[in-house]
């Protein structure tokens, strides 16, 4: 016969047996909350994420040292380059220096040294017109032009376009200005020389070649 306090002791330890079983179960249950939390801690512990470090973005073009010859690059030699620039700048200094009472067929003489035939003959009529004659001697302008070269537009196999800014002191009996203007300035080989082939405001410029 079986007392009391036995069966009370046996009842304890078969509650004690599925209560190990049910932990068992529940441990090893797929997703179960245990093993997230537990990986949440190892996330926060930094122990078991590793974030790789990003690598520092680089520019695409950068300059290897070597040494960079641009003009081999170009139709024409530095030397070419720079005497075409150079008369250039002459010319349009050239075309701002001029008096009221100067002989305006002198004045577009003097610019014909540095153009070709075509452009001469349209600076000739142009300085020649006889509203323009009679404006500047109404006014008796006195204008003394400089000039500095700004940039190369372009270079190609037969013309060369500069821009050039030409500054003019300007006297007059209306008064006493400085006036400077932008020239897209586009200049083509003649023989073993240059020649301005087009003068036109920078902003309207010639982009291309002069023979194309």
């Amino acid at each position: 016969m079986v007392r009391s306090g036995d069966r009370r002791r046996v009842a304890f330890a078969a509650i004690v047996v599925v209560l190990a079983v049910v932990g068992l179960y529940l441990t090893m249950w797929p997703g179960g909350d245990e093993p997230e939390e537990e990986a949440e801690g190892a996330g926060r512990t930094g122990q078991a994420v590793v974030t790789a470090a990003a690598e520092p973005s680089r520019p695409l073009a950068t300059a290897s040292g070597a040494p960079f010859d641009i003009y081999s690059y170009l139709p024409m030699s530095k030397q070419e380059l720079a005497a075409s620039a150079d008369l250039a700048e002459r010319f349009v200094a050239a075309y701002g220096t001029f008096s009221h009472a100067e002989d305006p067929a002198a004045y577009a003489a003097r610019l014909m040294a540095f153009t070709t035939g075509d452009l001469a003959e349209v600076l000739t009529r142009t300085i020649t017109s006889p509203g323009i004659v009679e404006a500047n001697r109404a006014d008796q302008v006195v204008s003394l032009g400089s000039a500095k070269m700004k940039e190369i537009r372009q270079v190609g196999k037969s013309s060369v376009v500069f821009v050039v800014t030409g500054t003019r002191q300007v006297t007059a009996k209306s008064g006493t200005s400085q006036k400077a203007d932008e020239y897209a300035v586009t200049l083509t080989p003649v023989g073993a020389d240059w020649r301005v082939f087009d003068l036109q405001p920078a902003d309207e410029g010639q982009d291309g070649d002069a023979q194309g």
